[in-house]
C-alpha cells in the first residue's frame, strides 16, 4: 500500500510540473483571434472548427457598414482587433494610415485554390501597393441584370436595356449616384467606369434624368427591391445585390434570370486583411487561410447568397467585372444625383 502511495505521489508530481511549465498551462485561453466582419463573414461552423483545429478562441465583432469598420480599426491604431474583412474600394485608407500588414502568400497556401482572376493579385484593383500585397480576396458579389424570364425568353444582353422605351414603367434601378454614374458610364463605352472625364459630366447626367424617366422606382434595400418588384409588376431590375437578390427572388417564387451584361457588370469584392501591428499575425494567417478552405468557403455560397473566390459562379465563367474602386469625386456624384431624382432638368442638374 506505501508503494502504491508513493507512486500516485510521484505520478501527481509529474503532472503537476508538466502543466507549471511556461507555456504549457492554459496556453489554449491565451490564443485568442480578434475578427472584424460583415454578417454572415465568420460562419459559427467555421469558427468552431478553427478553434479546434488551432486550440485558440475566436471573437466575432460584426460591422454594417463601411464608416463603422474604419471607426473600429482606426480607433488605438487597429489594437482591437487582428483580422478584418474589408472591401478593395476601402483598403486604400487603410493602407495609408499604416493599419494593414503586408501579406506573404506562402503563409496562406489555401489561396493557390483560388480561381485565377483571384490568385493573379496583381490584376485586382486596390490590394497591392508597390509590389506588396495587403489583403486576400474572399467572397464578392457582381451586380448584373434580374429579368423575367417569361418577358425576356432570352437574357437581355446590354446594359441598355434599362433605358429601352418597350419596358417603360416596369424598370427597377437603385438609388445612389456613385454606382448610377459608373452604369452610366459603361453603357456608353467607358473602360473605367470609376474616372469621369471633366467633359463627360452632361452627357452622363443626361442618360440618367432618361433613366429616371423610363423607371417604375428606385430602391436603396434588397427586401425593398423585392416589394417592388412583385407590386409594380416589375419585369427588369438592375442587382445591387447581386446573388443576394437573386435567391431571396427565387425563394419568393419569381421566375427570374440573371445575367452579366456585355459592357460588365459593377463588383464588389471583399478581402481579409491583418491588423499590422497585431500580436497574433500566425494564428490571423491560419484564420485567413481556413477561410479559404473548400468546405469553409462554400457556406457563403449556400448560406449567404454570395460568390466564393474558390468557385465559379455557374454562367458567369467569362464574365467582365469592373471591381469598385473610389470614384473620382463622390460628393459630385451624389449632388448630381439628387438633383437627378428630384426631377430637375438636365441645366439645373449639371448648374454650379
Amino acid at each position: 500500500m506505501l508503494i502504491c502511495s508513493d507512486l500516485r505521489r510521484a505520478a501527481l508530481a509529474i503532472v503537476c510540473a508538466l502543466f507549471c511549465l511556461p507555456g504549457v498551462a492554459g496556453a489554449a485561453s491565451d490564443k485568442v483571434l480578434r475578427v472584424l466582419a460583415w454578417p454572415g463573414y465568420a460562419d459559427p461552423e467555421a469558427v468552431s472548427s478553427f478553434e479546434k483545429k488551432t486550440g485558440s478562441r475566436v471573437e466575432v465583432t460584426q460591422i454594417d457598414s463601411d464608416d463603422v469598420l474604419w471607426q473600429r480599426v482606426a480607433a488605438n491604431g487597429g489594437a482591437d482587433f487582428d483580422v478584418f474583412a474589408v472591401n478593395t474600394a476601402e483598403l486604400a485608407r487603410y493602407i495609408d494610415a499604416s493599419l494593414v500588414a503586408v501579406l506573404d502568400l506562402s503563409r496562406i497556401p489555401n489561396s493557390k485554390l483560388q480561381l485565377p482572376r483571384f490568385r493573379e493579385v496583381a490584376k485586382v484593383p486596390g490590394i497591392v501597393r508597390r509590389n506588396n500585397l495587403h489583403a486576400v480576396p474572399y467572397t464578392y458579389a457582381d451586380m448584373g441584370l434580374i429579368y423575367d424570364k417569361k418577358t425576356f425568353p432570352v437574357a437581355p444582353d446590354s446594359i441598355a436595356v434599362m433605358w429601352d422605351s418597350r419596358y417603360r414603367g416596369k424598370v427597377l434601378a437603385y438609388d445612389g449616384g456613385t454606382h448610377n454614374f459608373s452604369l452610366a458610364a459603361l453603357k456608353n463605352g467607358a473602360r473605367n467606369p470609376f474616372r469621369i472625364a471633366s467633359a463627360d459630366w452632361r452627357m452622363l447626367s443626361a442618360e440618367l434624368i432618361a433613366l429616371r424617366r423610363n423607371v417604375l422606382g428606385f430602391y436603396s434595400q434588397p427586401d425593398e427591391s423585392l416589394k417592388l418588384y412583385q407590386q409594380g409588376k416589375a419585369v427588369l431590375l438592375f442587382a445591387n445585390y447581386g446573388s443576394q437578390q437573386v435567391q431571396a427572388f427565387r425563394n419568393a417564387g419569381l421566375d427570374v434570370g440573371y445575367v452579366i451584361p456585355r459592357e460588365g457588370a459593377l463588383a464588389w469584392l471583399d478581402c481579409w486583411a491583418i491588423i499590422a501591428k497585431t500580436p497574433q499575425r500566425a494564428l490571423a494567417e491560419e484564420w485567413i487561410n481556413h477561410m479559404l478552405e473548400p468546405a469553409v468557403s462554400a457556406l457563403l455560397v449556400s448560406r449567404q447568397g454570395l460568390s466564393s473566390t474558390l468557385a465559379v459562379t455557374p454562367g458567369n465563367e467569362q464574365a467582365l467585372l469592373h471591381w469598385l474602386q473610389p470614384p473620382e469625386d463622390v460628393e459630385k456624384r451624389s449632388l448630381l444625383w439628387k438633383r437627378i431624382i428630384s426631377g430637375d432638368r438636365l441645366e439645373k442638374v449639371i448648374a454650379p
